[in-house]
């Protein structure tokens, strides 16, 4: 994998002829007097949520005609619903629909799920977004937390999951790798479900991406009913996992793995968890047109997101909702979108048999 192609930003535009004639051709296209939707396949309270809602009026500012973006949700089978939504609605090329995905969405593709019914090569990706992740405690249970989780071995622990096969994926592969004893309450529709679990006591163990945390728990952990503990991390330019740059002061899942007894760094579990952590995160949310909108579109869309991405300000705004990741477009945005889109046999095939003897999940 070509990491550096995942962590360098898709922001500055390298104006070569080609480029030129892309700028002439999105001048030609006006949304003026349209209303966008701007499809979530979640609830309207996870981290998808934050990170449309961020976009949203940024982008219809910056789209030729300043057409109302509006950010609509279909939720639903931990999102695998809307995408198949979005998938038979291919035929709406005006520029009037777009749709945002997540590592929920992307999973159950990478893993050859029957119920998806999507097929990523036949849209066009306009924007990818990383992100990160952290997990969290009841005080209580946070006290009992150095470094290392073996003082929580003996713990039963309760987790609101969208579904085995959604992002929930990276967290629970990765407790399982720790020696927790986590019993995943599968169905909740959203992140933030799972986040309303723990604030009612019915969960004692969750996690929220970036937007999601700094939004919704950060508040929890100010008034002291929630504990951060760890990140996934991030990604350097040589593809190795580093501490999250939105939490510099957390360790990351390799940090506390390695401080855990039984918990290994390497392998083919570390290879398989690495593999849908890059999915999940590296390039986790993606904005996409229907494949059958024109280049003109396409352009205007990319060209408008650039301009976003790179107006004075958004840097500072995005690290307070979104967190300090990169925003990719163009070429950068294509690239990453195919890395999340892909995985090795052996991977995908170890996944396959820790979700049957896990959960009795089957997705094949």
């Amino acid at each position: 994998m070509n990491f550096r192609s995942i962590l360098t930003g898709g922001t500055a535009a390298l104006l070569g002829a080609g480029s030129v004639a892309s700028m002439a051709s999105a001048q030609d296209v006006s949304l003026s007097g349209a209303t966008v939707e701007y499809v979530i396949p979640f609830s309207e309270s996870g981290g998808s949520a934050a990170w449309a809602n961020f976009y949203a009026p940024r982008l219809s500012g910056a789209l030729p005609g300043e057409p109302t973006v509006v950010v609509r949700y279909r939720p639903g089978a931990g999102s695998t619903e809307g995408a198949n939504w979005f998938q038979q609605n291919q035929g709406t090329s005006d520029g009037t629909l777009i749709f945002g995905t997540s590592g929920s969405t992307q999973f159950p593709y990478l893993l050859g799920d029957p119920r998806v019914r999507y097929e990523y090569n036949d849209w066009q990706v306009v924007l990818a977004s990383g992100t990160g992740g952290v997990v969290y405690l009841p005080p209580e249970l946070a006290e009992r937390f150095d470094g290392d989780v073996d003082d929580l071995k003996d713990e039963f622990f309760l987790y609101g999951s969208q579904g085995a096969t959604t992002l929930d994926l990276v967290p629970l592969l990765a407790f399982d790798m720790l020696g927790l004893m986590v019993d995943p309450v599968f169905g909740v529709e959203g992140r933030g479900d799972g986040r309303l679990m723990f604030e009612r006591g019915e969960a004692n163990i969750d996690y929220q991406t970036t937007a999601a945390y700094l939004s919704n728990v950060t508040p929890l952990v100010e008034e002291g009913s929630a504990v951060p503990i760890f990140t996934w991390g991030s990604l350097d330019d040589d593809g190795n996992i580093v501490r999250d740059p939105t939490f510099p002061d957390m360790p990351t899942f390799k940090e506390v793995c390695e401080a855990t007894e039984g918990c290994e760094t390497e392998g083919v579990a570390w290879d398989a968890w690495k593999a849908f952590f890059i999915s999940g995160f590296a390039a986790q949310k993606m904005i996409f047109l229907p494949g059958d909108a024109s280049q003109e579109l396409v352009d205007a869309y990319t060209e408008s997101l650039r301009t976003v991405v790179s107006a004075d300000g958004f840097a500072d705004a995005a690290g307070d909702i979104l967190g300090s990741y990169p925003q990719q477009t163009g070429d950068a945005a294509r690239n990453a979108a195919e890395q999340a889109t892909s995985i090795t046999p052996e991977a995908k095939q170890y996944v396959i048999d820790w979700l049957q003897e896990s959960y009795n999940v089957s997705v094949e």
